[in-house]
């Protein structure tokens, strides 16, 4: 029997996929969880075989949760509506087991939780052309910089956060705008997100 704990933050959505996994003859849902915080709890309190986890949850993010247990013996396996470049490094730098996509069908989830627990990994294919894309262009500071301005911080609250002059924010705000291509901060906030580049 396959034990899973299954965390995601919309609670139809949870209960659909509690209902299907448990119409599977040896799959057992032993926990729900509607954000990460929950699901390293559950984890901890039912050792399941496998954690299914949707990535954009509150408290804790399931990037931040799989990163929590990558030397746990408990499989993980995010499910999710973003195929972005950026989601997709931090999930294999965390050792996910599986990266699937939510309009996938549900009895290949079924089989891909099955072929994972033989110790393959499963990746959805739409993904493993970007393992080969670029990653962020920004050095470490430009995306502390690109943080707070998705904050909503301006130039001076950066450069008291930072330690650093007007000037060198400026420089910095200018920098970032012409790696990534685009004219303003928000559009700039807008692209490294969709790219799910933010660490944080």
């Amino acid at each position: 029997m396959i034990r899973i704990v299954i965390a995601e933050d919309q609670q139809m959505l949870l209960g659909a996929l509690a209902s299907l996994l448990s119409m599977e003859n040896d799959f057992k849902v032993v926990g729900k969880a509607v954000n990460g915080e929950e699901a390293l709890t559950l984890v901890h309190q039912h050792q399941p075989d496998v954690c299914i986890m949707d990535i954009e949850m509150p408290v804790k993010s399931g990037l931040d949760v799989a990163e929590q247990l990558k030397d746990q013996p408990c499989k993980t396996v995010v499910l999710t509506t973003f195929a972005r470049a950026g989601y997709f490094e931090r999930a294999r730098q965390a050792g996910v087991n599986g990266y699937l996509l939510k309009d996938s069908p549900s009895e290949e989830l079924a089989e891909s939780i099955r072929t994972i627990m033989t110790g393959r990994r499963v990746y959805a294919p739409e993904l493993i052309d970007m393992a080969f894309e670029p990653g962020s262009p920004l050095t470490d500071r430009e995306e502390e910089v690109l943080y707070l301005i998705s904050e909503g911080k301006k130039t001076k609250a950066i450069a008291q956060t930072l330690h650093l002059t007007n000037g060198t924010v400026r420089n910095y705000v200018s920098s970032i705008l012409d790696k990534l291509e685009v004219d303003s901060r928000i559009k700039a906030v807008s692209t490294y997100q969709q790219k799910g580049w933010f660490k944080k």
